[in-house]
């Protein structure tokens, strides 16, 4: 293995993973860390962790203890996938998963890059945009668990961290891959360590990814991995061989926890033509809702049958005021991963779910550990195979275009 990575939640680990594979690298996306060794021709390995919105000390307990599985299987470089919408609170885990990482391998001009051009994001003077947006007025910060009230991404990590905050400005990233070592290096001496990179395009992206070559750590959303792969390439260490995707027949049946803009547009357009059913959060927390008779009704529903709790902000804010944020959260992650398991017990062989969260209680639910790439659904949510039986793709809730359902379910079911 040559690239190790760890990402904070299940949607943003596959965004990672799809990233790469698109670049040529052979890569696998496992849930939490593995207790064997990775098989032989993996180039990348992806560990996605539920560590997002935990308790920062556990947090990096996790990332190191998946740091040393990857160190173990002899990888070169390594990076930390977090939200390109930089999602995280005054306390973590973003800074203190980093400094831990940085601390263990020694690394020091520590990339932190969010952007990610082809979903809108972007950073400018240290700022991140969503699309035309500051990231405070993008919706982001009516975010029930990690709200984004500051979207200068130096301000924002700083508190998080013990090590000093850097900055390297879009006019040394448009100069290019030695203009940028060059900027990093200016930091570094300056005694600053996470050292936050402009970036506006893809081809900045590429221009980042050239002047981490060598670099032990690099952390960011998935789009500054993008020119990860070609460094490995020109030194001949990727093969480039990719394992042909193969779809499964049946029922698609999706589930969406998410309540961001995105999949609230995507849920009101899908059920326009498609069954849809709402889960009542404070139904579920008083025991009034059971998974089985959702199951029920998903099983029985034509097309490409919905079930879902996204619902907007001000609903969201009011049942976590009246039960509590943590249990209202994890009262719909149990819910649906008993959902999902009872549909795959009954023959279900494609599942969308929607929402980071959403998306890692199903993985746990369904008990996946290995996750095979396949193709792009749409930026950042690819197709993946879970089993000779199971396909599933995991999209995060800021991600897909607005028919994003229904194009998944083809996607899952193309041979």
């Amino acid at each position: 293995m040559l690239l190790g990575c760890i990402g904070d939640d299940f949607t943003g680990s596959s965004d990672l993973a799809n990233t790469l594979s698109k670049q040529g690298m052979r890569c696998v996306q496992y849930s939490g860390v593995p207790k064997v060794p990775a098989v032989k021709d993996v180039e990348a390995g992806v560990i996605a962790l539920k560590s997002r919105s935990i308790d920062p000390l556990e947090a990096v307990r996790q990332s190191l203890e998946a740091l040393e599985w990857l160190q173990a299987q002899g990888c070169e470089q390594f990076f930390f996938k977090y939200c390109s919408t930089f999602d995280s609170t005054l306390e973590g885990n973003i800074g203190p998963v980093a400094d831990a990482l940085a601390d263990a391998l020694d690394a020091h001009k520590v990339i932190v890059c969010p952007a990610f051009p082809g979903t809108g994001r972007s950073i400018y003077k240290g700022h991140l945009f969503v699309n035309d947006r500051l990231l405070n007025e993008s919706g982001m910060q009516n975010h029930p668990l990690t709200p984004m009230a500051d979207p200068d991404i130096r301000r924002w990590l700083a508190p998080q961290t013990k090590n000093a905050v850097g900055h390297v400005n879009a006019e040394a990233v448009l100069e290019g891959a030695q203009a940028i070592n060059d900027a990093l290096e200016t930091e570094h001496r300056a005694g600053k360590r996470l050292i936050v990179v402009d970036a506006l395009r893809d081809a900045d992206l590429m221009e980042i990814g050239e002047a981490a070559n060598g670099l032990p750590l690099i952390t960011g959303g998935s789009g500054v991995a993008l020119g990860l792969p070609r460094n490995f390439a020109r030194r001949g260490q990727i093969a480039q061989n990719r394992t042909p995707w193969r779809g499964e027949a049946g029922k698609c049946v999706a589930l969406s926890g998410s309540c961001s803009k995105a999949t609230r547009a995507q849920v009101a357009l899908h059920s326009k033509t498609n069954p849809s059913f709402e889960i009542d959060a404070a139904a579920v927390i008083a025991g009034q809702m059971d998974a089985a008779s959702v199951t029920a009704w998903l099983l029985h529903a034509d097309g490409i049958p919905l079930a879902y709790s996204s619902a907007d902000p001000t609903i969201v804010a009011g049942i976590q005021e009246r039960f509590g944020r943590e249990k209202s959260a994890n009262a719909l992650e149990v819910f649906f991963a008993e959902i999902a398991r009872q549909l795959v017990a009954a023959g279900v062989r494609k599942l969308l779910t929607a929402g980071g969260e959403t998306s890692g209680a199903v993985v746990d639910g369904l008990n996946l550990s290995t996750l095979e790439i396949g193709p792009e659904i749409d930026p950042g949510v690819p197709a993946l195979r879970a089993s000779d039986t199971l396909v599933i793709a995991l999209k995060s809730g800021n991600f897909g275009a607005p028919d994003y359902f229904e194009k998944a379910a083809g996607i899952l079911g193309a041979t």
